[in-house]
């Protein structure tokens, strides 16, 4: 990437990736620009939770601080995991066909729905179960919101799909994502109404329940 075209903010994302950790003054000096106006992007990144602080004493004067990247920063920059794990499948399949891609994926929804099952114990509703698969969905990056239709009927959207270029490639992927929510729902309709890997803008799935039942407290 041409350094030049790179915002400040950005320079400061790079330089703390590459060098690990480092100080105000040493970031301004390497920037060429003043010890303030680097403090205002640090502030700003750490405001986000892309930064981790500590202080190293001196033999004189106040700590010095120095800064370097949060886990969470790592988001910030570019991964090419959906290209790699498309190929993966792509070579997968050229050599033992659909059988197998159609297993793994299937396994990948028994493991989620194993991982899922576990928060729905804490539900008293039909309501609530759906509220915490909209909660975990949201955590994973499918940036999902819920709608009550009916007292026993939800409309589960994800906005975005984190696994969008393996659905594209393989729609066993969505199949199996909706099998799972039947899984953890503990309903057999659950229908996916739009899908993102058909060109639609979101994912919908409808959401029926044959009855409500409240567990007793």
């Amino acid at each position: 990437m041409n350094n030049s075209r790179l915002t400040t903010k950005e320079k400061i994302l790079d330089l703390l990736k590459k060098r690990t950790s480092m100080t105000v003054n040493q970031l301004a000096q390497e920037l060429e620009i003043t010890e303030m106006a680097v403090r205002k992007h640090l502030n700003a990144l750490d405001r986000d939770a892309f930064l981790k602080i500590s202080e190293e004493k001196q033999p004189m004067g106040r700590p010095v601080q120095f800064f370097s990247l949060s886990s969470k920063a790592d988001s910030l920059f570019p991964k090419n995991y959906d290209n790699l794990t498309v190929d993966f499948l792509n070579d997968l399949h050229d050599m033992q066909g659909d059988q197998l891609i159609n297993q793994l994926f299937e396994n990948r929804g028994k493991r989620l729905a194993n991982k899922y099952i576990p928060y729905m114990e804490q539900a008293q509703t039909n309501t609530e179960k759906v509220q915490i698969l909209r909660d975990i969905q949201a955590e994973k990056g499918y940036m999902a919101d819920v709608i009550q239709v009916t007292q026993n009927k939800f409309e589960l959207i994800e906005h975005h799909c984190p696994i969008f270029e393996v659905a594209k490639n393989f729609k066993q992927a969505c199949h199996c994502e909706t099998a799972m929510f039947k899984d953890v729902l503990g309903t057999s309709r659950v229908e996916r109404t739009q899908c993102k890997a058909d060109g639609e803008n979101h994912c919908h799935f409808m959401i029926v329940f044959e009855e409500e039942k409240i567990k007793s407290k």
